[in-house]
């Protein structure tokens, strides 16, 4: 393991070499998913890097999750639908967002639908079916960690569906969505972009660290080939679906810490939320009953290692 630095590989002689780091391309005009800088209101929260810097992350991601466990009980309350989509590319920051998210959250709640690749029946649906029955009921709030959009990016960045099946999403799609607003549901849509630059970085720091290589998939790596091909998809994405009932909202997540700030930030700001948190409740004493327990030597007990 090399953390401090690029990978090692091995030659045909059996000796390790570091692994020459490819040039980064110049990417045309456009193509890169880099937001403009914006102004840092308290430039002494950031390193020397422009990055947020953990102690002021912890603060500020403990005080949102506070009132993201208020929020999923005013979900519950009004009995509202809350569907939330999180897209982008691979190591945008999407499934960390989502972790961070429901850290301090029921799953009875809110919870996240995370689909497999279709199965042979599934492919023989309409699109949407399969998505369908993981839409949120009354009082529930449902996270996508992707979702239908992968038509009109994985699925076209990777040829996994034809034309025709991809201008057929771009066609139903929104119209699915404005469905699915007039029947009650809150739609709201995430897109969490990286740059060129950052998505390399962190394909490679996965890929020196052995543990963490499994994140590192052949997906991931034609992804990263086809950047420019998936900023296409994106903006035609954007194009069609960007809606006034469910418009996509843009998260930079270059900063990982910030991203997920600002994604909680925003959500929260969406509901015209109160503390309706369940009241502080007497614990009740115990019931005394007539029994005899078992000899507890009689159990088997994991080994005492600590």
């Amino acid at each position: 393991m090399h953390p401090g630095g690029p990978p090692r590989r091995r030659t045909a002689g059996g000796s390790e070499q570091v692994a020459k780091r490819a040039k980064t391309p110049k990417l045309p005009t456009g193509a890169d998913d880099t937001a403009p800088a914006s102004r840092r209101a308290r430039p002494e929260n950031y390193t020397k890097a422009g990055k947020l810097k953990a102690t002021v992350y912890e603060t500020e991601v403990a005080r949102l999750q506070e009132q993201l466990a208020l929020l999923q009980y005013w979900v519950q309350s009004q009995g509202l639908k809350v569907l939330v989509i999180f897209e982008g590319r691979g190591s945008a920051g999407k499934g960390g967002a989502i972790k961070t998210l429901t850290e301090r959250t029921s799953p009875r709640i809110v919870r996240v639908a995370a689909l497999p690749k279709p199965t042979e029946r599934e492919r023989t649906q309409w699109y949407f079916q399969r998505y369908a029955e993981h839409l949120p009921a009354a009082g529930e709030m449902v996270l996508f960690d992707r979702s239908w959009y992968n038509r009109s990016n994985v699925e076209w960045v990777m040829d996994f569906c034809t034309e025709a099946e991809h201008e057929e999403f771009l066609r139903s799609c929104p119209e699915f969505e404005r469905m699915l607003v007039r029947s009650g549901i809150v739609v709201v849509k995430y897109w969490f972009s990286v740059s060129f630059e950052e998505q390399r970085r962190r394909f490679e720091a996965r890929n020196a660290v052995p543990l963490k290589r499994w994140k590192l998939s052949a997906m991931d790596l034609a992804e990263h080939e086809l950047y420019v091909k998936y900023s296409m998809a994106k903006d035609t994405t954007f194009e069609f679906t960007d809606i006034k009932q469910a418009p996509w909202y843009v998260v930079p997540s270059d900063d990982k810490r910030a991203a997920r700030l600002n994604c909680m930030s925003h959500l929260l700001s969406l509901f015209d939320y109160e503390d309706v948190a369940p009241d502080v409740v007497e614990l009740p004493q115990m019931r005394e009953l007539p029994y005899v327990r078992s000899p507890m030597h009689e159990q088997t007990f994991v080994p005492q290692v600590f």
